[in-house]
């Protein structure tokens, strides 16, 4: 009896066993869960396109203080305007790399869902060009970093290993030759495209476009690498023209553009200026640009001064504001032109100390639509010209060099889908005829000129790479007390803070290989 009731007991359990397994896979998916073959991979490009584009506070904190495109008298800007940490500024050194990897992340899932899929072909071939772009500006800001084993979390890899940036360089010419020879007209249409609309002849300007940035980055330290990928990249065709241009327009209502974030912040919009070197600079050459950009308060008063409204862009009145200086240290400052008086007939006014120098103009920097640039046309013009100036084979110096001029005020131009920074057919071709490249001179002209459209582009994550490797425009270096670095412009972000907690040994390494983790280290290709 006992045996014969253990042994039903032992089929029953065996029959327990069989009914929970059956169908054990399907019952424990989550039903919830996707897979790649529901994944419509071309929505990967556009989110990556907007996040990358994003920069805002990430260069307004730091780069366009270094590169004195910008200036402010307040605290919270002395970061960047006076080389003094303040307001959460190691904060800032995590924004340029945080948004850098989560649009790699992206690109690398979507490079998964893709490769071998011959019907995919351009997709893939544009997300490895994506790719190049975002990594170059995250190495060229920190040097050694994440690459190989980058964006591989999800496959449990959380502590990747920093590669040197030598290797990074080297492989992005390698991946940016081999990914715009394979895109092809005839292949897939890049559906949700935010760059050219799925144009592949427009991604393919672009990728030799980035061959020859990223080659003309070496110019200092692989300069027969630089020729050759210059050369390439030319033979191969560059952009032709502004509608070339590598932008996002931002979403006015959804996602507006995060520089206008910044614009549209009361505190940011009184406190940034243009600085006094660019604007100089600007007026000594007679810029049309001047009127398109800056702009004073349109009034008298500290409440003048503040009020969120467009102000007088007069070329004649502007002035731009000296690096280096308080809001109390600013009345010493050279050449001060006064505060403006408060206005009688607003209650408690008083004067505005910064009321005369210029500002980004409101309606085009605060404009929720307007457009983040990331490499236009007149930049790969101005690298042309630079390599012809070189010797190499890349076309006439002086073409490229009259080009980018032009083009560079037409790029301003398309900021704003409704023009607002308008600079006249007539004035940019008087200031190209006026301003010829003279080979005495040239690549001070080119890379000066280069500051001057990036940075009215408030593109300053370029303008701080193309200073560090061309030396141009010569800037003096701001004197202020408690610096973290002093008698030199910074060349270099620190690695994000919570490296050390959560990639440690990576970390280390990298900083043994590289030099010390400050601003004063140059990377490889600066040195």
């Amino acid at each position: 009896m006992k045996k014969r009731y253990i042994l039903s007991c032992l089929l029953a359990a065996a029959m327990s066993i069989t009914s929970c397994t059956k169908n054990f896979e399907e019952i424990n998916t989550n039903p919830d869960k996707t897979t790649g073959e529901f994944i419509d991979p071309y929505l990967f490009i556009p989110q990556a396109q907007i996040t990358f584009s994003q920069t805002g506070y990430d260069q307004l904190l730091f780069q366009a203080g270094w590169m004195q495109s910008l200036a402010s008298t307040f605290n919270y800007y002395n970061n960047g305007d006076k080389y003094v940490l303040a307001s959460a500024g190691t904060g800032y050194y995590t924004y340029t790399w945080n948004r850098a990897y989560q649009a790699y992340t992206l690109m690398y899932e979507m490079g998964q869902l893709v490769k071998d899929k011959p019907a995919n072909t351009n997709l893939d071939a544009a997300g490895k060009i994506m790719r190049v772009m975002i990594i170059q500006r995250l190495t060229d800001l920190y040097g050694d970093v994440p690459y190989t084993e980058a964006g591989q979390a999800k496959t449990g890899n959380f502590t990747p290993k920093f590669d040197k940036q030598q290797d990074i360089y080297t492989d992005m010419l390698k991946q940016l030759d081999a990914a715009t020879a394979a895109l092809d007209p005839a292949k897939d249409k890049l559906t949700a495209d935010l760059f050219y609309k799925g144009d592949i002849s427009q991604w393919k300007k672009l990728g030799y476009s980035l061959m020859l940035k990223v080659g003309m980055r070496l110019t200092k330290v692989a300069p027969d690498l630089a020729k050759q990928y210059a050369e390439k990249a030319y033979a191969g065709g560059t952009m032709s023209s502004v509608a070339d241009d590598a932008k996002v327009y931002a979403d006015r209502n959804n996602a507006a553009s995060s520089n206008s974030d910044v614009i549209r912040t009361p505190d940011d919009f009184r406190e940034l200026r243009w600085g006094k070197t660019l604007i100089d600079y600007m007026k000594s050459t007679n810029d049309p640009r001047i009127s398109a950009i800056a702009e004073i308060a349109a009034g008298n008063g500290l409440a003048a001064n503040q009020n969120q409204t467009a102000g007088n862009n007069a070329a004649n009145v502007q002035m731009g504001l000296p690096n280096g200086y308080t809001i109390s240290s600013v009345v010493n400052a050279p050449g001060y032109p006064g505060a403006t008086p408060a206005d009688p007939a607003v209650k408690d006014d008083s004067p505005a100390p910064l009321g005369k120098y210029s500002r980004p103009r409101f309606d085009v920097y605060a404009d929720k639509g307007s457009a983040n640039y990331i490499y236009t046309y007149g930049e790969s013009e101005l690298l042309l010209a630079e390599a012809s100036t070189r010797g190499w084979n890349t076309g006439v110096a002086a073409t490229h060099w009259n080009n980018a001029l032009a083009a560079d005020m037409r790029s301003l131009i398309n900021y704003n889908t409704t023009p607002i920074a308008v600079v006249s057919d007539a004035d940019i071709n008087t200031f190209v005829s006026t301003h010829p490249l003279n080979p005495a001179t040239a690549l001070a002209q080119i890379n000066t000129e280069y500051w001057v459209a990036t940075s009215t582009l408030f593109n300053f994550n370029e303008t701080f790479s193309n200073w560090r490797r061309s030396g141009f425009p010569v800037l003096t270096p701001v004197t202020f007390p408690g610096q973290y670095i002093t008698g030199q412009l910074p060349r270099r972000m620190p690695y994000p803070t919570t490296l050390i907690s959560q990639n440690g040994a990576n970390y280390n390494a990298a900083v043994q290989s590289q030099g010390a983790d400050n601003f004063a280290t140059r990377v490889w290709w600066d040195k």
